[in-house]
This record gives structure tokens, C-alpha cells and sequence, in this order.
């Protein structure tokens, strides 16, 4: 049944006041708009009164008074000429921003929504993540629904596939966890996003290559160096954020593994670590010391939440730690700190670990204690793949907050959504202070 006019008008009217809610800046230039108005009818209005007294001893007197509205009380006329007028300036500024704007809205989504999601993550807080892998870009892409303001500092250690083949022939930094970073925090991850992900076959000629992949390495040749390349990759995406490099030294991995026949082996290369069945003791970058890349430093150093992992322990999470700049500009932030442990564990790289696995291996490498809390999964239900295993938890172990993580779909990664909202639930303390532990299992 339809509804009668009054109620779609009053809906309309409710729908369109939200323009004035408190934060879109709105408000401010309305009234500008209103002040400028005001000073051209004025400005009129004295011309009018001139035309008006003129017209005393003419024949078109009587139409100057009815189109004045002469003869009704002066506070009514003011009243019908300024709502009349307020009435055009806001339906010339709403057709003006609608049709300003229009391009840069998605379909069936009003406009209204997209100013105030936009101005509200403009002025959401300055989080820096660290990692790499796929676990790094499941995080970005729950997080872009809360900050425009995210720098993600991605591992340049890795040797494998499409990344270590341009590293090796062409000679440029790996770009496969920087690309996967740019996608996740692309405005619009549809075509644009899949056709930076899309990956060529053997038999293209091209060997296997991503097209996001050969997109950085040719920014980077073309603007002569990595680091502008992927900051012109983000660009082309339209990215929430920036995504940088740890270290723009070219830097190797390198894993001293205790063997199944109980030998100590030394590996080099991240592709080759998982490899080797056994125990990994300990990681480090050749060479030892590289220098931090500076604007990563600048990130951390004015973040106002940190957040580390997830991702694969060893080869996505240590190589960004093992440079010892950004570790000391953690130490030194002030920011909120928080280390997320991985849902599953690792095959060949992290079996049998629990939650204080990880975070002793961590400070074992680092010397030092980077976090605030540590924040780890509680849901075991979903059905997990041959091999692999969840990550259980001490519940006594200081510092640490469970909650629901796991993809429903997936049961050995993080839900985006899930993971991101409890992030900035533990931020803005609605769940309680920072050092809240849980005993939940």
C-alpha cells in the first residue's frame, strides 16, 4: 500500500537532515553559503527599495506591491521571502553535490553514507600494522572500514615464486606482500583490484608473473626507484593508507633448523625454511644490520596503535622485527601495542606452538617485550585442512585477550571483519582496559 505523501515527505526531510549531522563539515559552509546569500539580497534589497520609491507615480506601482507582498505585515513577508530563499540555497546545494559528487559514488549507494564514511575514517586514529603474507592483508582489509590513516611496513625478505624471480632477474626489491597490501587497501577491491592480483600462466610467456607484480617492478624502473613505484601503485588502486617497504636494503633470510635426525642445518632463503622438516632455532637477515627505510620509522614513531601480525612467524613477522631500527622505534612509540597471534600453525614452520610459543620466540629475537597485549582466537570449531592444527592458548599466560577470530569459511585464518572490529574495540576500550585478561576456552 503507499504510503500517503506526508509520510515520504517527512521521511524525505528526516533522510536529508542527516546532512547536518555534528562531523561531515557541512554545517560550516552552509552557513558561509547562507552569510554570502544574505549580503546579495541585501544588496538587492537596497536596489529594490530604490525601484520601489521610484515607482510612487507610475502605472506599474500595483505591480511592484504585489510582487513586494506590500500588503501583508512586515515580519510575515520577511518570514515567506527568507524561508523561500533558505529553501532554494539548500535545494541548489544539494543538486550541486549531487551532481558534483555523482562520479565518485558506487550505484545505489546515497551520497549522504559515503561523505560520512569517508569523514569518519579520515579521522580515525593512526595505525601502523607489521608483517606480511596473507595474514597482513586479511587485517588491512577489515581495518580500511575504520582509518583512512594505516601504514602497513611489509617484510622484503621473500625469494619465492613470482617476487624472488623479479628480484633475481630484474633486480628490484620483492613486490609480492607490498601488492597484496596495495589490493587489500584499495578503495574498490572489484576489477581494478583483481586485475592487479591476476596472475599469468606458465604458457603466457610472462612465467607465472602477477600483473600487480610487474605493474610495481615497471613503476619502480620508470620513476627509478621501489619505493616511488609502489607509491604510484597506490595511486592507480586508489589505496586507504600507504604501504612501505621495512628496509630498502636487499636482505636475505637466513634459519639455523634443527633436522628430524636432530642436526643443526643452516637455510638460506624464506622460500627454502618451510622446506626443512624440523626445528627452527633461530632467524636472522644477511646482511645483519640493515637500515630501516625512513618513513617507516616516521609511521611508527607517530602511530597511535601498533599491531603486529599475523603471519607466518619466522619468515613474515621476525624479518620486519630483525631490523633493529624499527624495533627501537616501537620500543620507543607510544602507541597501543598489540602482537595477533596466527589461528593455525604453520606446517614445516610453527607445529605444535601455542599462543606463548610465539611471543617467547619473539622476544627471544628481539631482546625485549614490543607488546601491550596479545591478542589470540578462542574459536576451534570450524573444520581445519590435513596437517594443520589450531593455535591453543594458556589461559593464565599475562597479557593476553581471546576472542572469536577465525573465518567461518575458513577456519585456519583470521575473519577480516571480526579481527579489525576487536582491534579497535580493545583501542577505544570498549571492552575494557588494555590489560583486561581473559580466562575464556
Amino acid at each position: 500500500m503507499k504510503q500517503p505523501w506526508y509520510h515520504r515527505f517527512r521521511q524525505t526531510l528526516a533522510r536529508e537532515a542527516r546532512w547536518l549531522t555534528p562531523g561531515l563539515g557541512v554545517k560550516r559552509w552552509l552557513l558561509v553559503i547562507l552569510l554570502g546569500t544574505t549580503l546579495v539580497g541585501l544588496g538587492f534589497g537596497v536596489l529594490l527599495v530604490d525601484i520601489y520609491r521610484s515607482a510612487l507615480d507610475t502605472w506599474w506601482l500595483p505591480i511592484v506591491a504585489v510582487l513586494s507582498l506590500s500588503f501583508l505585515e512586515r515580519p510575515l513577508r520577511a518570514l515567506i521571502f527568507g524561508g523561500v530563499g533558505l529553501g532554494l540555497i539548500l535545494l541548489g546545494t544539494w543538486g550541486l553535490n549531487r551532481t558534483l559528487l555523482r562520479p565518485f559514488v558506487r550505484p545505489g549507494r546515497p551520497i549522504l553514507d559515503a561523505v560520512s564514511a569517508y569523514r569518519r575514517r579520515d579521522r580515525g586514529p593512526r595505525v601502523v600494522v607489521i608483517g606480511g603474507g596473507t595474514g597482513l592483508s586479511a587485517l588491512l582489509r577489515g581495518l580500511k572500514a575504520y582509518s583512512n590513516n594505516i601504514t602497513a611496513i611489509v617484510t622484503v625478505a621473500d625469494d619465492g615464486g613470482s617476487s624472488g624471480e623479479l628480484r633475481r632477474s630484474m633486480g628490484v626489491l620483492p613486490p609480492g606482500d607490498i601488492r597484496n597490501c596495495l589490493a587489500a587497501l584499495s578503495d574498490d577491491e572489484e576489477l581494478l583490484t583483481q586485475l592487479f592480483q591476476y596472475r599469468f600462466g606458465s604458457a603466457a610467456g610472462v612465467g607465472g608473473h602477477s600483473l600487480g607484480n610487474l605493474l610495481i617492478t615497471a613503476l619502480a624502473e620508470i620513476t627509478g626507484s621501489f619505493e616511488q613505484g609502489v607509491a604510484e601503485s597506490g595511486r592507480v588502486l586508489a589505496i586507504r593508507g600507504q604501504v612501505l617497504p621495512s628496509t630498502l636494503h636487499d636482505v636475505r633470510l637466513v634459519a639455523d633448523v634443527v633436522d628430524e635426525s636432530e642436526q643443526s642445518v643452516l637455510v638460506k632463503g624464506e622460500s627454502e625454511i618451510p622446506k626443512v622438516r624440523g626445528r627452527i632455532r633461530r632467524v636472522w637477515l644477511e646482511p645483519n644490520n640493515p637500515l630501516a627505510y625512513p618513513p617507516a620509522l616516521q609511521a611508527i614513531l607517530a602511530a597511535e596503535l601498533i599491531v603486529i601480525g599475523p603471519g607466518s612467524l619466522f619468515t613474515s613477522i621476525l624479518p620486519n622485527l630483525l631490523v633493529h631500527d624499527l624495533t627501537a622505534a616501537i620500543l620507543s612509540s607510544r602507541a597501543v601495542k598489540l602482537y595477533v597471534c596466527n589461528v593455525a600453525n604453520e606446517p614445516g614452520e610453527t607445529d605444535g606452538f601455542r599462543c606463548e610459543d610465539y611471543v617467547r620466540v619473539l622476544q627471544q629475537h628481539v631482546g625485549e617485550n614490543l607488546f601491550d597485549l596479545v591478542l589470540c582466537n578462542n574459536q576451534f570449531s570450524a573444520r581445519l585442512p590435513d596437517g594443520v592444527e589450531w593455535v591453543k592458548f594458556d589461559p593464565q599466560m599475562s597479557g593476553i585477550y581471546v576472542a572469536d577470530l577465525a573465518d567461518e569459511q575458513q577456519g585456519w585464518r583470521h575473519d577480516s571483519a571480526k579481527l579489525a572490529r576487536t582491534i579497535m574495540d580493545l583501542f577505544y576500550e570498549r571492552t575494557g582496559p588494555l590489560n583486561r585478561q581473559s580466562s575464556e576456552e
